[in-house]
């Protein structure tokens, strides 16, 4: 990636015109509605006929499969409401900017997905002993660091079979929407969005490694183009503020009055449980611990967590920062890489206190 040191260019501009993140205010939803949830479509939604598309299970497998959106409809199936971030969340907060999709904070949202457990799939098809890998391929196809391509990402086979690992075809108990990937996805839980395959159109069952672009070149983490740098995999514990008061319209600086506020949001990871939250009004200098909800949406889906804070007249930077089960807690500042990806650190909502005659 090139950094966007000279602004915000026309390419960052058409990225953000096709993707959309969560408006912050809306963490207040336990699951999000579909029109909220954030959206990443790295090529075009292609449009497909469910009458007609098949599911291609192959490669080392004893018996390889085609499978329609009925025979999958047909397997036992599970719900579970996961939280979903893109890898990129944040990338604009970096300094330099890496130029791509111009994500501050919105690029998340916890859906309740339903659909068919992999390892299902997985007995149907009977894994050979040689498997090592699985490569999910996507019906959308485009051009990236000059390679033509469908979109494709793989799994080791030891975390594809995790029984939390599905094919979704319904989102919020209705059939994916196409912007979601109809009329099937990936849903791997705790992991980055784009593990999160859509508009599936194979599994392959692989005894080598792959090395397509998506996961050789994308999402890894590196200082500089020559480098391999690390895979992205599994989500950094991170968590999000409600914005307090009235925004203005332009800076969306937060307002409200002096007295009793009630701060609240969400906090999740792909790493385990959240433990604690912690609240700073003073920029992170001091800290108070938050009240943390228990994980009533199961292990996958953020928590929320609330915390008093008596309002004074003045400026203040509001921080919120989360720890999760690992030891892994969100850093001060962010810690930048060529991609601009897992900037988890934490969130720090700017608030002017007044007593003039403001609504909150």
């Amino acid at each position: 990636m090139n950094d966007a040191s000279d602004g915000v260019s026309m390419e960052e501009l058409q990225l953000a015109t096709r993707n959309h993140g969560l408006p912050l205010e809306t963490l207040r939803f336990p699951v999000t509605p579909i029109g909220l949830h954030y959206l990443l479509t790295h090529y075009d939604i292609p449009m497909i006929d469910p009458a007609t598309w098949r599911l291609r299970v192959d490669g080392r497998v004893a018996r390889p499969l085609v499978l329609s959106l009925d025979d999958l409809r047909a397997m036992p199936a599970v719900t579970a409401a996961v939280t979903m971030e893109c890898a990129g969340n944040g990338r604009a907060l970096l300094e330099p900017r890496p130029a791509s999709q111009p994500w501050l904070l919105e690029a998340v949202g916890t859906g309740e997905w339903t659909g068919v457990p992999l390892s299902h799939v997985f007995d149907a098809a009977g894994i050979l002993d040689d498997a090592i890998e699985v490569l999910f391929t996507g019906a959308d196809r485009g051009i990236e660091g000059g390679v033509e391509q469908s979109y494709q990402r793989s799994l080791t086979l030891a975390d594809a079979r995790t029984g939390e690992v599905m094919l979704a075809y319904e989102l919020n108990g209705i059939p994916l929407p196409p912007q979601h990937g109809f009329p099937l996805r990936l849903v791997v839980p705790g992991w980055y969005g784009m593990t999160n395959v859509k508009w599936l159109t194979s599994i392959t069952i692989t005894d080598t490694e792959f090395s397509g672009y998506q996961q050789s070149n994308a999402y890894r983490l590196r200082q500089t183009k020559g480098e391999t740098g690390a895979a992205l995999g599994r989500i950094a514990v991170r968590s999000l503020m409600v914005p307090p008061g009235i925004p203005d319209f332009f800076t969306r600086t937060r307002t409200l009055g002096p007295g009793n506020c009630s701060l609240s949001g969400r906090a999740w990871s792909g790493n385990g449980p959240i433990v604690t939250v912690d609240v700073s009004a003073d920029g992170g200098s001091s800290w108070d611990h938050a009240q943390l909800d228990p994980p009533d949406l199961g292990d996958w889906a953020w928590q929320c967590w609330r915390f008093e804070w008596l309002a004074a007249q003045g400026e203040y930077e509001l921080c919120c920062r989360a720890t999760d089960a690992g030891g892994n807690q969100q850093p001060l500042l962010p810690e930048w890489n060529l991609g601009g990806y897992a900037n988890n650190a934490v969130h720090r909502v700017p608030v002017l206190v007044t007593d003039n005659d403001r609504k909150t």
